[in-house]
């Protein structure tokens, strides 16, 4: 089964720069999009010419700002929205679909913001998203995928000293939580493959960041300790364009 995840920053200016060809280049059965910028009734509009999938979309009370999506060529066997948290359930940053041997759970992880001034509830979120998928777990395994906006380790962005504890998405507290997530048994799937592979998702639109790979990864593929064995492949597919994100991967033996 092969799994895509990627923050399209905005699906109507998305399917404008060929994500309908890049979605077919993929070849995957699932895809789930973070950041759609749009009403679910306007996802379904921009995504009316893709066929052979299961759209599910969940979209924040603001309109035009994060929301998530799922596309799947399998009818998931349930599917479920949010956390079930009301301070966390207006923005539209958790979709749950539960196949047959795992929940599939894609997020649009809260930025910190300029000035960190987000960060006491990215702490929260984080502790609480944890908790979530906790109970998740004691159903079935969880495939966990999404713009978790961190940086895990200094091999994860290409300039980590000048913005450790300065920028969001690589401040200690933020890097502590998704310890967390890794103590709690999730395994980093590119990072289990490719310990020592230098690879961003994630590059600013200013000052040619991408076309210099001053990026950061911060897209990622977590999986329950006991789907590690069937991790056949995971990559980050930074040749595809589109968005200031680009697409991470995770084939699975299920």
């Amino acid at each position: 089964m092969r799994l895509v995840s990627w923050n399209v920053n905005g699906i109507r200016a998305a399917m404008k720069k060929d994500f309908a060809q890049s979605l077919q280049a993929m070849e995957t059965d699932v895809l789930c999009l973070q950041e759609t910028k749009a009403q679910d009734e306007q996802v379904a509009e921009a995504l009316a010419s893709i066929e052979g999938y299961h759209l599910y979309s969940n979209s924040a009370e603001k309109k035009g700002y994060s929301g998530t999506a799922i596309l799947s060529r399998v009818e998931p066997l349930s599917v479920q929205y949010d956390m079930g948290i009301a301070e966390h359930d207006q923005e539209g940053r958790v979709i749950a679909a539960e196949f047959e041997a795992f929940y599939l759970v894609t997020v649009y992880t809260p930025n910190s913001g300029n000035g960190l001034k987000r960060l006491e509830y990215r702490q929260q979120w984080d502790a609480d998203f944890l908790a979530y998928l906790q109970d998740l777990e004691k159903v079935k395994p969880v495939v966990l995928c999404g713009d978790l906006n961190v940086a895990h380790k200094d091999i994860d962005l290409a300039r980590p000293k000048p913005n450790y504890n300065k920028s969001a998405g690589y401040t200690q507290a933020e890097i502590d939580a998704l310890d967390n997530l890794v103590a709690a048994g999730f395994v980093d799937t590119f990072r289990e493959l490719y310990p020592e592979a230098v690879k961003y998702s994630w590059w600013s639109y200013r000052a040619g960041a991408r076309a210099n790979n001053v990026g950061w990864r911060i897209d990622y593929f977590m999986v329950s300790g006991s789907l590690r064995g069937d991790v056949q492949a995971a990559d980050i597919l930074n040749e595809v364009m589109g968005s200031d994100h680009c697409p991470v991967l995770l084939d699975l033996a299920v």
